[in-house]
């Protein structure tokens, strides 16, 4: 079961951080992005990894080596010029065309879904030939409800009612036909595979879902983690003995 990772961006909008090496290993709790993908990867089987490198591909190879220490296996499939997701995933063609299915995911996002539900649903569905996670946008911005002209309620940041793509894919080795040679797949290959009925989406509900854009982003995501995994963040936890 591979999993193939879009490790290749510049990250430009968390400058300085990425100066000198890819969104991809930007700490977060003391570990780059990239290790926390494996965490929450591994919990659901994964074991197998196709990095999909560009920018300051080095750093990531340098880190993660073969896996051995984390206890994994990972691959490289390095791009010589940037060539938008749908062009990077049509670069590791080599690699994936023998796979029956794999699954994507964005460089620059962490959350705790299972993907497996996305493979039940291509396995599921003989005419589907990618699965895409859904989660439902979170505000950027305080909401105000107004009645009359009057405030009645100030809400922080909730989740509304618009599902957003979640940065996760279940694709089987059928999608490589469609991928273009240089281009986003966002822009290119779902558009046509909605089209023709061949792409799903599953919707999440109640999971944690970030996506790390800014340094901003970054700050947030990091408060969430601490709070949700505090041993692997470092964070010790005291118990009090008083009864």
């Amino acid at each position: 079961m591979k999993v193939v990772i879009l490790a290749g961006g510049l990250g430009r909008r968390l400058r300085p951080l990425t100066n000198d090496r890819p969104k991809a290993m930007v700490s977060i709790c003391g570990k780059p992005l990239i290790e926390w993908h494996i965490y929450w990867l591994k919990k659901y089987g994964f074991n197998e990894f196709i990095l999909l490198l560009g920018y300051a591909k080095e750093k990531v190879i340098e880190y993660l080596g073969s896996g051995h220490r984390l206890g994994i296996r990972v691959g490289y499939v390095v791009e010589d010029e940037p060539l938008g997701t749908g062009g990077a995933i049509k670069n590791a063609e080599s690699v994936l065309k023998n796979d029956e299915w794999f699954l994507v995911i964005n460089g620059d996002i962490v959350t705790d879904l299972n993907p497996l539900y996305l493979v039940d649903d291509i396995r599921a569905s003989n005419n589907v030939i990618a699965s895409i996670a859904l989660v439902y946008m979170k505000s950027p911005y305080g909401i105000v409800k107004i009645e009359n002209g009057y405030i009645k309620e100030f809400l922080e940041k909730p989740v509304i009612e618009y599902m957003i793509n979640a940065g996760v894919y279940a694709m089987k080795s059928a999608i490589l036909e469609y991928l273009p040679e240089k281009g986003d797949i966002e822009v290119t290959t779902f558009p046509l595979l909605a089209k023709k009925q061949l792409l799903k989406g599953y919707v999440y509900k109640q999971v944690f879902w970030k996506s790390i854009d800014t340094i901003k982003d970054l700050e947030e995501c990091e408060d969430s983690l601490k709070t949700l995994y505090p041993d692997y963040c470092g964070i010790q936890q005291h118990t009090s003995n008083r009864t």
